[in-house]
């Protein structure tokens, strides 16, 4: 098929500034293939202001360039998920607002980039197994509600169930008494038996319900602005949704056809990129300026060839695999850099396998993980019923701009700025944890390593228990039956299939798994939660239609909803005698997931050891009740007939995965996909909601609320001020993530966040989580640095309190920060090295700003948390190389003045002096003018909003 008009005009534009040149010509089939989507749409988008030719240039010398050159990158769509996007959004909203005040036009303010909403994070599994939690009417704070238990009887709010304790009846027994500890949202609650279907309908009712308010909001989204397509809760989560349905590879219009590529609210973006499509996660605060029109600038990056070779092994699933190479690239230092994969080992997987890989990328901290178009990329969109005519002029198009890549010529093979070999022949079964995703512990090494564990000192592999006390057993009562806990006993057991675990090969396996297990009469133990929470309807299709879905069922693995649960630490509470058993003994309980998150405490708090592993991983640790075994040597159980039964021998071979894959995975599943994205669900397509420019805020609600940034907005933006007398709010360690700054889970009781909706007469059980209240700014303050796990050296012990300096009183963060703005004092935080690791969260700098932070000083910084430092105006200073806090005898309780010109540059060095009479310097880490931009403005959300001004 001939190119068509839209692709001749590109093809020529790139002929015309690049190709015509023969030595231009040269260097692009030398670019990597990453490099060359950022030259086609720097050609294309090239205006002489934003983007100039300048910028094509550097590209093209790109060998010359990286680490120097700074370019700007305008994207073709803009990805958000709910968590991410609701403050996206009510930022937006408010900027409408006050550029009304100063008599401007309201809908000027409008997404200018295509930009997709996802509604996927508010899922909380509020019933699990055959057990069902009643809860109280989470209607949006209307007073007075009653609620209706699944029997159909009233209950009334305030009325004798409301203690922090509840009587109820377990699963075929009435009376008796069940306490639940440890809930974040539901106690007090009833359980009654439940089959599956209803189980997920329930879940699905209840995330409506208790979001409704949200929705609202985002309805009102979809139809005040342009340019915005918001995808309603329970149709799919974020990053399957832009796989199956968004991703175009190739994108349309103002008259051309140009590669898709995409910048998203969530680190887990990069998953595309096994697609041959260009992406990478940014800030809330970023992506709100992409939409708005302006570019990401970033500086060229150095681009690291991955070459993969040899054979994987039969027995190495696709997690095995990435969790391989993110050692690899892990240990290699590839941090901030793009890597593009390439070498023989590459024709070897799958499309799936391929996106499994690329959604780790953040573990190893590169900026892309990227995998060219080629034979196979076109094989998977042929399976998903992609039409024929598009497929055709895609593979033309592509060809013809050099984005198609070929194995079989290696004389144009891309130069890379250095080449990581890996051979897939060395993959082995492995797990992670049990607090990090980069520490790997091969299956064989699982026993020997746990017990390592108990040994070590408290730290990110150790526990620090006593001999004497690691052999600990705790008997309890569950269900009228006993069973004892011991150090690594499994209680949490979630097969995921979302991000790093979308490929079906491994959902397949962990089903086929499961019905050997249920054939070879092996059973979960029934305290174990246990819960299936695919990615999309599309997982639930296939799981079903291979006949695997009720052997998972009948192990406990029963489908509980889509969206994300258990990652987020929205997990059904534990059985109150579980509990009880774990603090008695002090045990070291485990959880083991399928997902991609896993610090410590976040899936429950008494749970110490979480570990990531394989979806058929999980169902074999959730059989064996411990991840203190030996899976090669020691059987997961006994059978009915008292043999033992072994992991090979239920291990289903990689021949029967692909055969239930090929006749399972077909076009059906994904015209399916389609079909209900078209249709939405009923409680949205009848929810109600607004039909002004400017959004009717309620002054009760606790869910919405304008945010103060745009507070005193002048025209102009005022030069840089020093930073005098600040105290440390903080005196943090390393490795502080998002998840200590600005958590996502569940609301704590005695929380300054908790205070505050008290106070707009809220009870515990109306909390939600902190990751529903986003739109709130007076939550999301109050909930910074609000984690149960924040170390702080100002105190020298955890939890979320400091000392507020001048008193010497210990408080909550809130209100030592509150205490310090009411006296007119700066505030800075010390920290070490990788500060703001984790999920990408714009609150993590969002809840600082408004605490009157004006300056972080670490020892290292997460790519994505330092954009959003400076898109805050906050000031992200890095201490020199071989200098840190202790090296220069900081004890944290100092004042801190810190000297900025007014003609501030990327990476200036500047002088901090101490109250103390120290002195020193640090670089501040504004990577371009763009960012030095955003400072002096006070962040880019002034910088949008000031260039919309008259």
């Amino acid at each position: 098929m001939e190119l068509n008009h839209a692709q001749m005009q590109v093809t020529s534009l790139l002929t015309s500034l690049v190709i015509k040149k023969k030595k231009n010509m040269v260097k692009l089939k030398k670019l990597p293939f990453c490099m060359r989507v950022l030259l086609e749409s720097t050609i294309r988008k090239c205006d002489g202001f934003y983007i100039k030719t300048d910028d094509v240039s550097s590209i093209l010398d790109w060998q010359k360039q990286q680490n120097q050159a700074e370019v700007a990158f305008s994207p073709a769509r803009v990805l958000l998920q709910d968590f991410t996007g609701i403050p996206a959004m009510v930022d937006l909203a408010a900027m409408r607002d006050a550029l009304a005040k100063q008599g401007v036009d309201p809908n000027l303010v409008n997404p200018r980039c295509p930009t997709d909403l996802i509604v996927d994070h508010s899922l909380q599994i509020d019933y699990s197994k055959c057990a069902i939690q009643s809860p109280p009417s989470p209607m949006d704070e209307s007073h007075g509600a009653t609620t209706r238990s699944p029997a159909g009887r009233p209950s009334p709010r305030g009325s004798s169930s409301s203690g922090s304790h509840c009587s109820g009846q377990r699963p075929g027994h009435r009376g008796g008494s069940v306490q639940i500890e440890n809930t974040p949202l539901l106690c007090p609650f009833h359980l009654q038996p439940v089959s599956e279907p209803e189980t997920m309908i329930r879940n699905q009712e209840m995330e409506l319900i208790r979001n409704k308010e949200r929705l609202q909001f985002f309805k009102w989204c979809s139809k005040a602005f342009k340019n915005i397509n918001v995808v309603p809760p329970d149709i799919n989560t974020v990053h399957q949704l832009n796989l199956e349905y968004l991703c175009q590879v190739v994108q349309e219009g103002e008259g051309f056809i140009y590669p898709d590529s995409v910048v998203g609210t969530d680190s887990h973006t990069t998953m595309i990129n096994g697609l041959g499509i260009l992406g990478w996660g940014v800030g809330g605060i970023e992506s709100e300026a992409v939409m708005l029109g302006q570019p990401v600038s970033l500086t060229l990056p150095q681009v690291v060839g991955c070459k993969l070779v040899g054979t994987i092994s039969p027995l190495a699933t696709s997690i095995d695999i990435v969790l391989g190479i993110t050692k690899h690239l892990r240990q290699a230092g590839i941090g901030g850099k793009f890597v593009e994969f390439f070498g023989p080992g590459v024709q070897q997987l799958s499309a799936p396998d391929r996106t499994t890989i690329a959604n780790m990328c953040p573990e190893y901290n590169a900026t892309v993980s990227f995998f060219p178009v080629d034979d196979i990329t076109l094989q998977h969109f042929k399976h998903t019923s992609t039409d024929h005519t598009k497929l055709v002029v895609l593979e033309d198009y592509l060809k013809a701009i050099k984005l198609f890549r070929s194995y079989s010529d290696q004389s144009e093979e891309p130069q890379y700025s250095e080449v990581i070999e890996m051979n897939l022949s060395s993959i082995v079964p492995h797990v992670s944890g049990p607090k990090r995703p980069q520490d790997r512990v091969a299956v064989t090494c699982m026993k020997e390593d746990f017990i390592n564990c108990l040994n070590e000192k408290v730290g990110f592999k150790g526990f620090h228990i006593s001999k004497e006390k690691q052999a600990t057993q705790v008997p309890f009562l569950h269900e009228g039956a006993e069973y004892n806990l011991a150090h690594g006993s499994v209680v949490i057991a979630a097969v995921i299939s979302c991000t790093n675990n979308c490929n079906p090969s491994v959902m397949l396996a962990a089903g086929l798994l499961a019905k050997k297990a249920i054939e070879a009469g092996l059973k979960v133990k029934p305290y174990i939660r246990t819960s299936l929470v695919p990615g999309s309807g599309i997982v639930t299709h296939y799981l079903n239609t291979s006949g695997v879905l009720p052997y998972l069922r009948k192990l406990g693995f029963e489908v509980v909803g889509y969206g994300c649960a258990t990652c987020v630490g929205n997990t059904a509470p534990l059985p109150e005698s579980v509990v009880d058993a774990i603090k008695q003994g002090d045990l070291v309980a485990c959880g083991v997931l399928s997902g991609n998150r896993h610090l410590e405490g976040r899936l429950c708090d008494c749970v110490r050891a979480n570990y990531l592993a394989s979806p058929p991983l999980v169902v074999a640790y959730a059989i064996a009740g411990t991840v203190s075994i030996n899976l090669e040597t020691e059987p997961l159980g006994v059978n009915s007939e008292g043999k033992d039964v072994y992991l090979r021998d239920i291990w289903p071979s990689k021949e029967e995965v692909n055969h239930t894959e090929e006749n399972i995975v077909i076009a059906s599943m994904f015209k399916e996909l389609r079909s209900r994205m078209e249709k939405g669900s009923s409680f949205w397509n009848s929810l109600e909601s607004a039909e002004s420019a400017l959004f009717p805020w309620d002054p009760k609600s606790t869910y919405i609320r304008c945010p103060s940034f745009f507070n005193k907005l002048s025209k102009e933006a005022c030069t840089p001020q020093s930073i005098e007398g600040a105290y440390p709010l903080l005196f943090l360690g390393d490795k502080v993530t998002t998840d200590h700054i600005s958590p996502a889970g569940s609301i704590a009781r005695v929380s300054a966040a908790a205070k505050y909706l008290q106070s707009k007469r809220l009870t515990p059980r109306e909390f939600n989580s902190y990751g529903a209240r986003r739109g709130n700014d007076a939550v999301m303050t109050r909930g910074t640095f609000a984690s149960i796990k924040l170390q702080n050296r100002l105190i020298g012990k955890t939890g979320p309190r400091t000392l507020h300096i001048p008193s010497g009183q210990t408080l909550d963060v809130f209100e030592a920060a509150e205490r310090y703005q009411r006296d007119g004092v700066p505030l800075i935080i010390l920290a070490g090295k990788e500060y703001g690791s984790g999920s990408s969260r714009d609150w993590a700098a969002k809840g600082p700003y408004l605490m009157g932070v004006r300056a972080v000083i670490a020892e290292s910084f997460e790519k994505i948390h330092r954009n959003h430092l400076v898109g805050m105006g906050i000031a992200p200073l890095q201490f020199l190389s071989g200098q840190n806090a202790d090296s220069l005898e900081l004890c944290g309780k100092e004042r801190f003045t810190i000297n900025i010109p007014q003609e501030l540059t990327p990476r200036q060095q500047l002088v901090v002096q101490t109250s103390t009479g120290k002195s020193f310097s640090v670089t501040a880490l504004f990577e371009n003018d763009m960012d030095v931009a955003f400072f002096r403005h006070g962040g880019i959300l002034k910088y949008v909003a000031r260039s919309l001004l008259p």
